[in-house]
């Protein structure tokens, strides 16, 4: 039984967000000394010529990544790389900081080893991200960046309000994400009208001098054509990817009572987003970001094959603790030895076939 073990039941006695916060002040402590940093890296890092992926112009060390949410603000990515993590993606990035929603806002639901979330992209905004990433950025791995809006935003307010956050962070990040798949921010407008789509493509691949990588993050909830149309309209403005999927409102089969409204992550997500990563894949050659529900090598596995290039986990991590990509690497490794695969790469899109 490994520390965490005895730790997490001391965390869970906290309110969700409170043990959060513990959690990063730790790791913030920890990167700041460079011998601890190594040491975490040397006890948690599972390295192994398999788990390299090419993807977006960059090589990622393992196909294990931190998602949209843990680190927000930009401010453990370093010490999240010494756990282990092929690569970390900060944000979701608004242009000003903002408060999100009230608080609580963030609730465990262990029997189904899942959270909710209402957070509503509280954040310190774009300058504080771009400082931190400025001063720490050799100390990490590749870095994706969840770019979003402000809360009272309009629709034209918003398209400014993503250009703004991407023409700040471009020179940092390996890929950028367009998060509009929240469920946790008012609904000032429908944020995934296909014309609101094109105009936010159109907009951000303009400014793009450098033709960094950018994606869309999906949410789980829609019907096949819709997602077929969504990919139809990132085909259509040269994006390079799909992050699928976001957390979904539905709480058909928990075995929790809960009426905390929100983004449900975790378990219970997990047939859901690989099923969508499976028609998205199924429809197009562009790479996918797998998220929801990844806790083990299996659940990594399994989204791998369903198409995905890479994998990011945040429940997950909050259940499992420090050494979860360590774990989740070295049963990847087993499951492509045993699949007689040599690389992650060999195996993405195998039950496509």
């Amino acid at each position: 039984m490994d520390a965490y073990s005895w730790l997490r039941p001391l965390f869970f006695r906290l309110p969700a967000e409170t043990a959060h916060e513990y959690v990063t002040a730790g790791l913030r402590a920890v990167q700041s000394v460079g011998a601890a940093r190594r040491a975490l890296s040397t006890r948690y890092t599972y390295r192994h010529p398999a788990l390299e992926v090419e993807c977006f112009d960059t090589t990622f060390d393992n196909p294990v990544g931190v998602a949209a949410g843990f680190d927000k603000n930009a401010r453990v990515f370093p010490a999240l790389d010494a756990l282990g993590f092929g690569f970390v993606e900060v944000g979701t990035v608004t242009p000003e900081p903002q408060a999100g929603n009230p608080r609580p806002r963030l609730f465990r639901l262990p029997k189904d080893r899942a959270l909710v979330n209402r957070m509503g992209f509280n954040g310190d905004g774009v300058d504080r991200v771009r400082d931190r990433l400025e001063t720490n950025r050799e100390a990490g791995g590749p870095i994706g960046v969840n770019v979003g809006k402000m809360n009272d935003s309009d629709a034209d307010e918003a398209i400014e309000d993503y250009l703004r956050v991407f023409e700040e962070l471009s020179p940092y990040g390996e890929y950028f994400v367009v998060n509009v798949s929240c469920p946790n921010t008012p609904d000032e407008f429908d944020e995934d009208d296909p014309d609101h789509l094109r105009t936010i493509f159109e907009t951000l691949q303009a400014a793009n001098e450098d033709d960094a990588p950018l994606l869309v993050k999906i949410g789980p909830d829609s019907p096949t054509d819709s997602l077929y149309e969504l990919v139809d309209i990132v085909e259509a403005y040269d994006l390079d990817g799909i992050v699928a999927t976001n957390t979904t409102t539905s709480r058909e089969g928990l075995r929790s009572t809960t009426d905390e409204w929100g983004g449900l992550s975790g378990k219970p997500l997990e047939s859901r987003s690989t099923g969508v990563i499976k028609t998205i894949a199924g429809y197009t050659d562009l790479p996918i970001v797998g998220v929801g529900g990844v806790d083990s090598a299996e659940s990594a596995y399994q989204k791998i094959r369903a198409g995905a290039s890479l994998v990011q986990l945040y429940t997950g991590f909050v259940y499992n603790g420090p050494s979860t990509a360590r774990e989740i690497n070295r049963g990847l490794v087993e499951r492509l030895h045993e699949d007689g695969f040599d690389t992650v790469s060999e195996a993405v899109g195998a039950d496509l076939d």
